[in-house]
């Protein structure tokens, strides 16, 4: 298989602004979805991701214990975590901004989830865990299990993997502040879900982060030119580390409500740019993500010298407006959630962003990836009457190893990819890539950016899903 360019997967990996956000698309709303078993279903997929020993109450039955030796030839345990797409790598950057989203989502939309909330905290846990391991020597983040190039040149089942598992990390001499300050807002993040849940464990997470926030500040510098032929261009860094070390302080001030991170925010608001690039949000990007998280204590009444991040934030859902913005954009319900509570709207010259109008245009993109699109499929794998049936993923494609106990091995499984059946193991829940600019959809493997799932496309997606089945 070719490399997979850094704008893979499709439109759908644009869904990434706030942490809750859809692209926009200007369709009738058919209506009537079940958001609730969409939510079951988008936390399933994380199950069919999993990498390492798989435990006991594991739901996504087809799949079985993969990559065991992981980290070996380092000298370290890097099992667990999760395979960020339709491949057999574990890219620590997009594993730890998912981290993060799920995080999120259960913070500010746990009560939401009912029954499913456990779940959510189980696959948040999964990759904590691995980021633990990641980080657990000072001055070290492992950052990525396997070489991309061997992985992409193969089709086959994790199971069966024979591709290099070589082991990646930044150090002190070869600096990575973005994907260290991801990973140290991802464990920060999580520190607040397990804060009532698991006390000890909560402590864990948040010096962890503390630590890790710390090496990626002192040790300034991109990942992508430390470990460029490695990362790139599957997970390259273009849009530089200022942002993640700012999303890593939000994350921390709001872990750890420490003065320092207030401080760290306030004075490098300008040195590292917390204003550039408002109209996005991915893993790439996080200029959205931050201004938005901060400006909640200023909608709250609680921080007023973060007034200008809220500025921001503002000038971020303005430009979202139909008429007034580009017509495939993101959209932000959870920032209409902190308006609402405030009793706030923004002005947005002769308009203003209310919360209803905020959520209205957030339900239409969650709408749109479960049916209510000019092709009337869901782009969810498993939910509704049709959907993708022949996604961009390996274990998916190929028999699993109950229907086919002997190997298959890297060259053996081409046929498969090519093959124009569906594919034999459904992995519920996950969202593909998405239509291409004009809305067609080509059921194909081989079309990868619009055919292959990634765990980034569905943790904000949990959000929203969560938030809707309590206000349909």
């Amino acid at each position: 298989m070719a490399p997979k360019p850094l704008t893979f997967p499709g439109i759908f990996s644009a869904l990434l602004a706030f942490s809750f956000s859809l692209l926009l698309f200007c369709h009738p709303i058919i209506g009537g979805h079940n958001y609730h078993d969409a939510l079951r279903k988008s936390i399933l997929f994380f199950e069919g991701q999993r990498s390492g020993r798989l435990p006991p109450d594991q739901r996504v039955k087809w799949r079985r214990d993969s990559a065991l030796h992981d980290g070996s030839t380092a000298g370290v345990d890097l099992t667990g975590g999760y395979y960020d797409a339709g491949d057999n790598v574990k890219f620590g950057f997009p594993m730890a901004f998912t981290t993060t989203l799920l995080a999120w989502s259960i913070i500010d939309f746990g009560r939401n989830m009912g029954p499913e909330l456990k779940n959510t905290v189980k696959a948040v846990k999964w990759s904590t865990d691995y980021l633990l391991k990641a980080t657990e020597k000072p001055g070290v983040v492992y950052v990525q299990v396997g070489d991309a190039y061997s992985d992409h040149s193969c089709w086959e089942r994790p199971e069966d993997m024979d591709t290099l598992r070589t082991v990646y990390k930044i150090d002190n001499a070869h600096p990575g502040s973005d994907v260290a300050g991801e990973t140290a807002a991802a464990l920060a993040a999580a520190s607040i879900v397990f804060r009532k849940r698991d006390p000890a464990y909560s402590r864990l997470l948040l010096n962890r982060a503390i630590r890790v926030f710390n090496f990626a500040d002192k040790h300034r510098g991109a990942y992508s030119s430390s470990l460029h032929s490695a990362v790139c261009p599957f997970y390259c860094d273009v849009n530089g580390y200022q942002d993640e070390l700012l999303w890593g302080a939000a994350w921390l001030h709001k872990a750890s409500r420490k003065r320092v991170y207030r401080e760290y925010i306030v004075k490098n608001e300008v040195v590292l740019r917390a204003g550039d690039t408002i109209n996005e949000f991915g893993w790439d990007n996080k200029h959205a993500g931050i201004n938005v998280l901060i400006s909640k204590e200023v909608l709250m009444g609680k921080a007023d010298y973060f007034e200008s991040f809220k500025q921001n934030a503002d000038g971020f859902i303005c430009s979202l407006l139909p008429g007034i913005s580009h017509p495939q954009v993101q959209y932000s319900p959870a920032y209409s959630n902190y308006l609402s509570h405030a009793n706030k709207v923004v002005p947005c010259g002769e308009t203003s962003a209310s919360p209803a109008l905020l959520k209205h245009l957030a339900k239409r993109q969650v709408d749109y990836i479960l049916g209510d699109n000019p092709l009337g499929m869901s782009y969810m794998v498993g939910y509704g009457a049709r959907f993708p049936r022949r996604i961009h993923h390996r274990g998916s494609s190929l028999p699993s190893v109950a229907a086919h106990p002997a190997r298959i091995g890297c060259k053996a499984g081409t046929r498969y990819y090519l093959s124009p059946n569906p594919n034999p193991n459904l992995l519920v829940g996950a969202v593909v890539g998405g239509p291409n600019v004009s809305d067609a959809f080509p059921d194909s493997r081989p079309y990868f950016q619009e055919s292959e799932p990634t765990t980034y496309i569905n943790a904000p997606l949990v959000g929203l899903l969560a938030f809707f089945s309590a206000h349909p």
